[in-house]
């Protein structure tokens, strides 16, 4: 009798777990798409009600590959209108139609999908499962810009200046506590292995992605307050911005 209880308390739970689901990724005929900040993953897009957005590596640019049962758990984020990105957030957004002719928000190519376990903004249940979801950060990692004193060195998605540390050694961070609060890390969720790319990840104490150039990691600096800044260069001798 005890375990027919058990069972029917487990299937109401389920129905439970499956109808709140169900509320939380009803998708909007134009969803709102933002920017969180997570202090593991970086910057990371969010979806209506600032739940967080994955996608799927077995996709391909512009086509989901996730039906069925992976689609229960990953419900794709649809729209009927393209939605627009954050003022000043890089990428591009675009429309890929499904089987069932609906239509589902891709960025930068990526089908962008939310986790049914994610219960709140800011969860982030999702990242990494099976190695083959990850958060989705506004991209591409890093770019270039020039100023006249120091030339072409590199620079966030938000255009802020990024630093090296001379201290670290090669695919090694070696800024951590007060260090990493003045200068903090350049985070990542999930960064594409291209053949060719000098750009990697490593690994940091907390379980954190940090992004590197050439194994060298990548830093902010506190005290920039707007991009173009670079007051980070040369202090104490060991910080400077990263030339490509």
């Amino acid at each position: 009798m005890m375990k027919t209880t058990s069972v029917r308390a487990a299937a109401v739970a389920l129905f439970a777990s499956v109808a709140l689901a169900n509320t939380t990724f009803a998708s909007a005929a134009t969803p709102q798409i933002g920017l969180r900040q997570d202090a593991k993953l970086g910057s990371i897009l969010t979806g209506d009600k600032g739940m967080t957005l994955y996608l799927y590596t077995k996709d391909t640019p512009g086509v989901t590959n996730c039906y069925e049962q992976c689609a229960a758990a990953w419900p794709p984020l649809l729209a009927d209108t393209l939605p627009k990105l954050p003022a000043g957030m890089p990428g591009k957004v675009t429309l890929v139609e499904r089987k069932d002719g609906a239509q589902q928000v891709a960025y930068n190519g990526w089908p962008l999908y939310y986790w049914v376990r994610d219960q709140k903004a800011g969860d982030t249940t999702g990242q990494d499962v099976g190695k083959v979801w990850y958060a989705v950060n506004p991209g591409p990692p890093v770019n270039t810009t020039k100023s006249g004193e120091l030339g072409e060195y590199l620079v966030a998605p938000n255009g802020m200046t990024l630093y090296m540390f001379t201290k670290d050694e090669k695919g090694v961070s070696t800024c951590y506590d007060g260090c990493a609060t003045a200068w903090p890390p350049l985070l990542t969720a999930y960064l594409p292995a291209e053949k060719g790319s000098k750009l990697g990840t490593t690994l940091r104490k907390d379980g954190a992605l940090q992004v590197t150039y050439v194994g060298q990691p990548l830093y902010y600096w506190a005290k920039d307050s707007k991009p173009g800044d670079t007051t980070g260069q040369n202090v104490g001798k060991v910080w400077f911005v990263v030339k490509p």
